[in-house]
Order: structure tokens, then sequence, then C-alpha cells
């Protein structure tokens, strides 16, 4: 377990990641969490008295990470951009989120989608996931669904179809 301090901040213009809190990952700390390590990983552990477990942190370059903190999570660490947190974090190896079964049913109606969605990493297929899980209404999780078979049936990766989607809202 690795304990640090850290200082919510927020990307003003930073593509997808704008308007996202979140707090810095030095190098250093990242590289106690896993030696080495530059893609993406997952963390469990405590920030502040909140128990956290799944959450990613994503590479910024240099060997710094950053760990995004979504707003149900500054809710219950009652805190927001510019408050300090202590974050007491370990890598989490074995961290795989179960397929929902919508999602399974809608990939396996064609099997090379399903093949394909399985081929990614542990770790990818958690973004899909996790996105789908998010989803507020059940209109959103359809319209999610639909994004997630076009990107198996157009051999997109997750950043990929959001890119995708974002392009299609533009024009």
């Amino acid at each position: 377990m690795v304990q640090w301090k850290a200082r919510i901040a927020r990307f003003d213009h930073k593509g997808e990641k704008t308007g996202w809190r979140y707090v810095m990952v030095p190098a250093a700390i990242a590289n106690q969490l896993k030696e080495g390590e530059r893609r993406s990983m997952r963390v469990r552990g405590m920030i502040d008295s909140v128990p956290v477990e799944g959450l990613s942190l994503l590479p910024m370059g240099e060997g710094d990470f950053i760990l995004a903190l979504n707003t149900s999570l500054r809710k219950k660490l009652r805190k927001e951009e510019g408050a300090d947190v202590i974050l007491s974090l370990e890598w989490h190896a074995d961290f795989e989120i179960d397929l929902p079964e919508d999602l399974q049913a809608c990939l396996e109606m064609e099997e090379s989608l399903f093949d394909r969605f399985m081929r990614f990493s542990k770790s990818h297929r958690n973004y899909f996931i996790t996105w789908l899980n998010t989803a507020k209404t059940e209109a959103t999780r359809t319209k999610r669904l639909l994004m997630i078979v076009h990107a198996m049936e157009n051999h997109l990766d997750y950043s990929q179809m959001i890119r995708h989607h974002q392009k299609k809202k533009e024009n």
C-alpha cells in the first residue's frame, strides 16, 4: 500500500478529458504501485476514509499518471477541485468486471463480435463495461449497447469508439 497526499485538479481543455476532476500520481509513486508500468493500471484502497476499488490510473506521459475522480466519488469524499486528499492505494491485478447479460447477448448475435470483444485486454473490456454500467437511463444504456456493437463491427477500441461518436455529433 502506497500513501501520499494530493490536490484535486480539473482539466479545462483536454479533449475527451475536458472537465474531469483528478489527482496527479507522480511517476515515483506509480513506480511504487507497479514498477515500470506505463499503461493504465487498476488500483484499490482508500481515498481519505472512502474505500475504493477498480479505479484506473491513466498514463499522462513521462511516467506520470492521473486518477480520475467521478462525481459520485467526490460526493462521498465531500471534496471538489482544490481540496487535498490522502490516498492509500495498491495495484489491483485481478480486477475484472462481470460481463453484463445484455452486452453478452448483443455481442453473441454474431460470434465474431463476441470474440473480438474478448480479445481485448481485461482492463480494456472493463472500460466498455464500466461505461455501459454507468448509464443512468435505459435509453442511454440501449444507445451505449448499440455503440459497443458498432465498435466491434468496425474494429474500434474504446477510445476510437468515443472519438468516432463525437465526430458524428459534430457533423
